[in-house]
């Protein structure tokens, strides 16, 4: 193989930072009974409102049919419903439930776990200073490069 300095890669420095917090935020949600595909949904949800399947999939990087059995489950368990669009049967919105509010609790509380152990011995001004480059990198990436992650906005859906 082309050998490639991967220590000088800021593309390797986000991967490999990126696995070892995925991989601990994983740990933490599974003693609450909750996976991580389940904290994304309900995270994106929270951020975002009700999005398109087709929406989340995107924004999950994973294909639509991989989204399916992660909310039939979350349906079974009475976190979230599909409602159909209004303005075009095609499209399904996934909405939260009251029940998704307990999980969601436990999901903001391994967030709060997981920054406090990510900014442990970092002051104030590195975590500012990390910010203000991580916001750097991702404008550098996204230019150009991103699709249109705007949301697919459901202006009559019913409550």
């Amino acid at each position: 193989m082309i050998p490639y300095d991967f220590e000088r890669s800021i593309g390797f420095w986000l991967y490999s930072t990126h696995q070892a917090y995925t991989r601990q935020v994983s740990l933490l949600l599974a003693e609450q009974g909750v996976t991580f595909r389940q904290a994304q949904v309900l995270g994106l949800i929270a951020m975002e409102g009700p999005l398109t399947q087709a929406d989340l999939a995107e924004r999950m990087l994973i294909e639509p049919p991989s989204l399916v059995g992660v909310l039939d489950r979350m349906e079974a368990m009475g976190l979230v419903e599909r409602r159909t669009s209004a303005h075009d049967r095609r499209k399904k919105f996934v909405h939260p439930l009251p029940a998704a509010d307990v999980v969601w609790e436990r999901i903001i509380e391994v967030g709060r776990q997981m920054r406090m152990a990510a900014a442990k011995g970092l002051t104030d001004t590195e975590l500012i200073t990390l910010e203000r480059l991580l916001a750097k990198v991702r404008a550098n990436v996204a230019l150009n490069l991103e699709p249109n992650l705007e949301p697919e906005l459901e202006h009559a859906s019913a409550s």
